[in-house]
C-alpha cells in the first residue's frame, strides 16, 4: 500500500480526494493522511513513518508548502514531494523544483493528472525502495535501516555506498518533444507544465508497458532503460508507440508535438550515483552506451526512430528500418551507420 500525505487547508480537498480515489482506498492501493499546514504536515510525517509521497500546497497558513518542501528535504530526503497550488506561475514552479519538489500540478485540480502524476511518482519511490533493500542486502544498512534511515546517511558508510555499481547489458532510449523550446518561450507557465506533463505521461505509460524503467526527466526529454530478456525489441515496441501515439495528438496552440527518439543497446554501468554532501544519489546508469544513444536522438529528424548498425543487425528480422547513412558523433573517431526504424 502506497501511504500519501496531503497539505492543504482547504477542507473541500480531502473531501474529493476521498470520492475520486474511493476505489483504490477501498482496495487498499492507496492510503492517505491530511495536514492543515505544513507544520501539521511535519508533525504528520514524524508520526507516519511509513509515508510515501507528499502532496503539497504553497500557499498555506503557520507554514507555507514552500517552507514544508525545503524542510523535508533536509529532514526526510527519501520522501517524494508533488506541489498543488493554484500558483502556476513560473517563480513558484522555479523555486519548488530547485528545492527538490518530484513534479507540479495547478489547481482547479484535474484528478485524471493527479492519478497519473501519482503512478509516476509511486515508480521512483518503488525504485528507492528496491535500492534500499538491494544495501541492505549487501549488509550496508543492518545496523542503520531499523533505527533511522538519516543516522545511516550520516555516517562513512552511506558515502561509501556510492561506489556500489556493476555492469550491466541493456538498452537506452533518450525521447525529446521536437520543438517544445518555442512554446515554451510564448505560453503561459501553466499551459506549457500541464502540455509537458500530458506529453510525458503518453511516453510513461507506453514505457512501463515494455517494463522499462524511466530514469530520469531532463527538460523536455526521457530517458528510459530497459533490462532483461528481448530489452532491445521492447524498447523499440515501446519507442514506436510513443511515436505513434504523440503523432495522432491534436495541435495545441499552434504547437503540433513530434518526438525525436534515439536508441542504443550494451553494456553500461548501472549503480548509485550522488552526493555525499547533499546526501542525495539517484540510481542511474552512465557510460558510452549511454551517450551514443543521447546523441543519436540529437541527430534524428523530427519523427525518427535512430538506432546504430549494430542495433540494427540485431532486430532486422523483427522490424522495418531503412538505412540512413554516416554520421559523426562527438568523442568519436569513426563515423557510424545508422538506421531509422520504420515500423
Amino acid at each position: 500500500m502506497i501511504k500519501i500525505l496531503v497539505a492543504d487547508d482547504e477542507a473541500d480537498l480531502e473531501t474529493l480526494i476521498r470520492q475520486k480515489f474511493r476505489q483504490k482506498i477501498r482496495e487498499q492501493v492507496y492510503e492517505f493522511v491530511f495536514a492543515e499546514n505544513g507544520r501539521d504536515a511535519l508533525e504528520k510525517i514524524q508520526f507516519h513513518k511509513d509515508i510515501d509521497i507528499v502532496l503539497s500546497d504553497i500557499n498555506m497558513p503557520e507554514m507555507d508548502g514552500l517552507t514544508l518542501l525545503s524542510k523535508i528535504a533536509d529532514q526526510h530526503p527519501l520522501l517524494k514531494t508533488v506541489m498543488v497550488s493554484a500558483y502556476g506561475d513560473m517563480e513558484n514552479i522555479r523555486t519548488a523544483m530547485n528545492s527538490g519538489a518530484f513534479d507540479f500540478i495547478t489547481k482547479p485540480v484535474n484528478f485524471q493528472d493527479l492519478e497519473l502524476t501519482i503512478e509516476k511518482t509511486i515508480l521512483q519511490v518503488n525504485q528507492i525502495k528496491k535500492t534500499l533493500q538491494a544495501i541492505k542486502e549487501n549488509n550496508i544498512l543492518k545496523m542503520y535501516v531499523d533505527k533511522n534511515v538519516l543516522s545511516f546517511m550520516e555516517t562513512r558508510e552511506y558515502e561509501n555506498s556510492l561506489t556500489d555499481n556493476e555492469t550491466i547489458n541493456a538498452t537506452v532510449v533518450f525521447i525529446d518533444i521536437c520543438g517544445f523550446t518555442s512554446i515554451s518561450e510564448k505560453e503561459a507557465p501553466d499551459t506549457v507544465v500541464k502540455l509537458l506533463n500530458d506529453y510525458f505521461d503518453i511516453m510513461v505509460k507506453e514505457i512501463i508497458a515494455q517494463n522499462g524503467i524511466i530514469d530520469k526527466f531532463i527538460g523536455d526529454c526521457v530517458m528510459a532503460v530497459f533490462k532483461d530478456d528481448y530489452h532491445l525489441d521492447r524498447a523499440i515496441d515501446a519507442s514506436i508507440e510513443i511515436r505513434n501515439s504523440i503523432n495522432n495528438l491534436p495541435s495545441e496552440k499552434d504547437y503540433t508535438p513530434k518526438v525525436s527518439i534515439g536508441i542504443n543497446s550494451g553494456e553500461m554501468i548501472s549503480g548509485n550515483i550522488g552526493s555525499a554532501t547533499l546526501k542525495r544519489l539517484d540510481f542511474t546508469v552512465i557510460g558510452d552506451t549511454v551517450n551514443t544513444s543521447q546523441r543519436l536522438q540529437s541527430a534524428a529528424a523530427v519523427g525518427q526512430i535512430v538506432i546504430t548498425e549494430k542495433c540494427y543487425e540485431k532486430v532486422k528480422k523483427s522490424f522495418k528500418c531503412e538505412h540512413i547513412g554516416t554520421i559523426s558523433l562527438k568523442n568519436k573517431t569513426e563515423e557510424i551507420i545508422i538506421y531509422e526504424v520504420i515500423s
